[in-house]
């Protein structure tokens, strides 16, 4: 058995909320073992058959809308996947931790449309940009509530789904998935 974490969006945000345990029971139902939760905003751990990964996190989106009606990406990553979105996050170190985040992506994506996105982002504010191996790394410099670069523009302009993560988050991941 592999560990893996479900990386929910959209979870306790914008008026979908939902208690950890009824997300564990939810996902104990579905057959999964070893559950546990990370924060309160749907970090789910949990054993998985070392076996291709294909529909999981379809699966585990739709136990999302049929059980709470909660529309949600979700991004599935084993544990060398979440220490890469720390240790190999350009800006952990640099910036403050909970301002340096990792958005994990449905599928990684194409270099011209990060390098636009990075571009018209340059001239709408300070945030710095990289990309990752399915991920986009920022650092959100002057906060992440005052930022214009939001989930929907970036969804707009790489044509793919995402859900963040901060570097002090994902490190409470990372310690819980050794």
């Amino acid at each position: 058995m592999t560990r893996y974490v479900a990386l929910f969006g959209s979870i306790n945000v914008g008026g979908n909320r939902l208690t950890m345990a009824d997300m564990r029971y939810a996902f104990e139902r579905e057959g999964l073992t070893g559950i546990e939760t990370v924060v309160a905003s749907g970090n789910l751990l949990f054993d998985y058959d070392d076996r291709p990964l294909d529909g999981l996190e379809d699966l585990f989106a739709h136990v999302m809308m049929d059980r709470f009606e909660i529309n949600s990406f979700v991004a599935v990553r084993n544990r060398a996947a979440i220490a890469e979105a720390v240790e190999g996050n350009p800006f952990t170190g640099i910036g403050k931790d909970n301002l340096v985040h990792t958005l994990f992506l449905e599928r990684q994506p194409d270099r011209a449309a990060f390098d636009k996105l990075a571009a018209d982002q340059a001239m709408r504010g300070m945030e710095k940009l990289a990309m990752g191996d399915r991920s986009i790394y920022i650092d959100f410099a002057n906060g992440v509530a005052e930022s214009k670069l939001t989930g929907a523009f970036i969804e707009r302009r790489l044509g793919c789904r995402g859900t963040a993560r901060n570097v002090r988050s994902l490190a409470r991941i990372l310690a819980k998935m050794s």
